[in-house]
């Protein structure tokens, strides 16, 4: 596909990406003061935790608390907290980072310290460990202190035998980044998807990271027949969902996809894509998150206009 040089530079205006870092704020250390950190049941002996950034998956019982994703360092308190509510005050053994960004792993240090083992994808420590660009937002993420790096990383598959669930992690090809692990509580029947699923909301895809939208559909096709009527999918962004609210995501991504590619083949500039309006009909369910629909159209236009790789 052609490569559109002024157009992937102006990717997003200035206006535009202030406004997104605030309302997405993937490594900025924020007042949480106000921020209040909830449960929400997802299945027996799981729990999904909303705060600021992206959900928590919580597995506790005797065995210990088993986490997925941390948040951020400033809100480390308030998540242990929530935890012991859940967990009775056992310790939190294990957490798991299902990729690099620090919404996702700011409390990977804090944590550490108390003695839980950081837990990711190889690609995610290699990340965390020297700076990123992360080119949608025009910022530069310094490397993470060594305390705040994952001590046991993996390729494919682990597996983890707490509290009476099997609890499986594995690596799906780039899809919001080049690190995604899914993770599938069995016996809870809960699958956490960290940022492959943003579920009611436009997704950011870290194109800079390795993630493009065709792996975000790649990603959700991969799980969806992991999933049954009953089983719970806890989102990287938005409320707890399950299948149905899964596949109205992959859905939406294809129709967007197929929308825009479609105008990169015509040749058409940025601008002119946004002008179309790709997303017209489906901006008022997915639209109204802190991505909104002009930001998303300019990720998918810069990861479509790429030359073929």
């Amino acid at each position: 596909m052609p490569l559109v040089p002024r157009a992937v530079r102006s990717l997003l205006s200035a206006c535009a990406l202030a406004s997104l870092a605030l309302a997405f704020p993937l490594h900025a250390q924020n007042d949480f003061s106000k921020v209040k950190v909830r449960a929400v049941a997802a299945g027996p002996g799981v729990a999904m935790l909303l705060g600021a950034g992206g959900n928590i998956g919580v597995s506790a019982g005797e065995d210990g608390v088993f986490l997925v994703d941390d948040q951020y360092a400033g809100l480390t308190g308030k998540i242990r907290a929530a935890v012991d509510s859940i967990g009775g005050g056992k310790p939190i053994r294990f957490v798991l980072n299902t990729h690099w960004h620090g919404d996702h792993v700011g409390g990977n240090a804090d944590l550490a310290g108390t003695g839980a083992v950081i837990v990711a994808h190889d690609n995610v420590r290699r990340r965390m460990s020297v700076p990123q660009f992360i080119a949608a937002f025009h910022e530069t993420v310094q490397a993470s202190p060594a305390a705040a790096l994952p001590i046991v990383t993996f390729d494919d598959t682990v597996t983890f035998h707490l509290n009476g669930d099997d609890i499986e992690a594995f690596h799906v090809p780039p899809a919001h980044t080049d690190g995604d692990v899914m993770v599938r509580f069995r016996r809870a029947n809960v699958m956490h998807m960290g940022d492959v699923f943003f579920n009611g909301l436009y997704p950011f895809i870290d194109v800079s990271s390795g993630g493009s939208i065709a792996g975000m559909i790649r990603a959700c096709d991969r799980v969806l027949p992991l999933l049954g009527p009953d089983t719970k999918v806890i989102p990287g962004h938005g409320p707890l969902g399950d299948r149905a609210a899964l596949q109205a995501f992959r859905d939406m991504l294809a129709k967007v996809r197929d929308r825009v590619a479609r105008l990169v083949r015509e040749k058409k500039t940025l601008e002119q894509v946004r002008a179309a309006k790709p997303t017209a009909d489906l901006d008022e369910v997915w639209g109204r998150g802190f991505l909104k629909p002009d930001d998303f159209v300019g990720i998918v236009y810069a990861d479509l206009a790429r030359p073929a790789r």
